[in-house]
């Protein structure tokens, strides 16, 4: 095992040293109320699972996993695996407290003997950390703290807005610049690939996830696929990019919207107008003081009245991982606070699972409603009409 205090530098924008501040005061605060010593925060490079250790230590994982010890009356630790000594800059983030230890694991739970301590709080305990540091941790005192992390996190400073916002103003520049690029006869990666220059060029680093739901005829098939290198686009179908990105202050959002340069089946227009209901539900429902579940089922009534089925949860919690607690779905009774940001994508499917709509919106939950971070329009869009993107919105191919 090996340590360094090389003095990591403080945040040198006042406004982001607030915020750390609050951010670790928030954490203590939970974890005191829970009777913890203690809170490990596991972090993967498994896209999406990064965040949680840049919300505490301002660290960007490059390779493998890494830890935030955070204690609730002691400064913080970083805590890597040895192999990862040279991987990363480690130096990027505010926490002085860096070891490389050959089995973090180990470390951790020397750490816990050395302290007294009772109980740690673990994020990340099922998903994110690896099977050979959890068995050297004394199992009686680690306690599951996963939905507990994210509700202290959810709610959302004016400075993490700010980086949502600029987050969204990424993620929409690169599905425009999709429907800008489409030719027949591209292939699904080529698209993609518009997309992805756009988006790290503007400072997601590798932050992005992908997927594309496709079509024939005006309709997109149910299944969520990767783009795929060898298909090639025709007019008639129907694209549906999702496109999800964190931007340089580490806010994943969502955002996407269908397109198609033939005419959308009629199914599929139908599955518009619900959505455009889905829509306006949504800005009263989803308000400060509204369980997950309640939210859930008010904006699913458009689609299930129809006699459709939902894919899966409507939408989530997101903030710096992809998808947080709470999920916005019937097992998730949990109230929403004003100031929490929810991505909601209902993915609506047909009664013969053969055709499906899905696409996302990223929701400022306030006081008495939410608001969309995108004001664009809820339509198909024709790609004909979406020529050398300038940052304004596209023409959409009706209303």
């Amino acid at each position: 095992m090996t340590a360094s205090r090389a003095a990591a530098v403080p945040p040198s924008d006042a406004r982001l040293a607030e915020d750390v501040e609050r951010r670790h005061r928030l954490i203590r605060e939970a974890a005191e109320r829970d009777g913890l010593d203690a809170v490990l925060v596991c972090a993967t490079e498994y896209t999406g699972f990064e965040g949680a250790m840049f919300y505490l230590s301002g660290f960007r994982l490059l390779h493998r996993y890494a830890y935030v010890l955070l204690p609730v009356h002691e400064p913080p630790t970083n805590i890597f695996p040895g192999e990862g000594r040279w991987v990363g800059d480690h130096a990027e983030g505010w926490v002085e407290d860096r070891v490389f230890a050959e089995t973090p694991g180990k470390w951790i739970a020397q750490r816990l003997k050395d302290r007294g301590w009772k109980r740690l709080g673990v994020y990340g305990l099922d998903l994110v950390m690896p099977v050979r540091d959890f068995v050297e941790l004394p199992e009686e005192r680690v306690v599951r703290w996963d939905a507990e992390f994210d509700l202290a996190r959810a709610v959302k400073s004016e400075f993490e807005l700010e980086s949502v916002r600029e987050s969204m103003r990424i993620n929409e520049a690169g599905v425009f610049a999709v429907m800008a690029a489409w030719e027949p006869g591209m292939t699904e990666a080529e698209l993609m690939a518009v997309a992805e220059r756009e988006f790290v060029g503007r400072g997601t680093r590798r932050l992005t996830m992908d997927m594309v739901l496709t079509g024939p005829e005006g309709a997109a098939w149910p299944e969520m696929r990767l783009p795929d290198e060898k298909r090639r686009v025709r007019e008639d179908d129907m694209l549906i990019y999702g496109l999800e990105v964190a931007g340089p202050g580490g806010h994943w959002v969502e955002f996407s919207r269908p397109m198609c340069a033939g005419e959308p089946s009629t199914e599929s227009e139908q599955m518009m107008q619900a959505y455009r209901e889905y829509h306006e539900i949504c800005r009263g429902a989803m308000h400060a003081g509204a369980t997950a579940r309640e939210v859930h089922r008010a904006v699913s009534r458009p689609f299930l009245e129809r006699g459709w089925k939902l894919g899966h949860v409507t939408g989530h919690s997101i903030g710096m991982t992809m998808i947080e607690h709470p999920r916005i779905g019937e097992a998730f009774d949990v109230p929403l606070r004003e100031d929490m940001v929810c991505s909601m994508h209902p993915h609506v499917i047909s009664a013969d699972e053969r055709t499906c709509l899905y696409f996302q919106d990223t929701w400022h939950v306030r006081a008495d409603g939410a608001a969309p971070l995108s004001d664009a329009p809820l339509e198909f869009y024709d790609p004909r009409h979406v020529r050398d993107h300038d940052g304004r919105l596209p023409s959409a191919q009706s209303g």
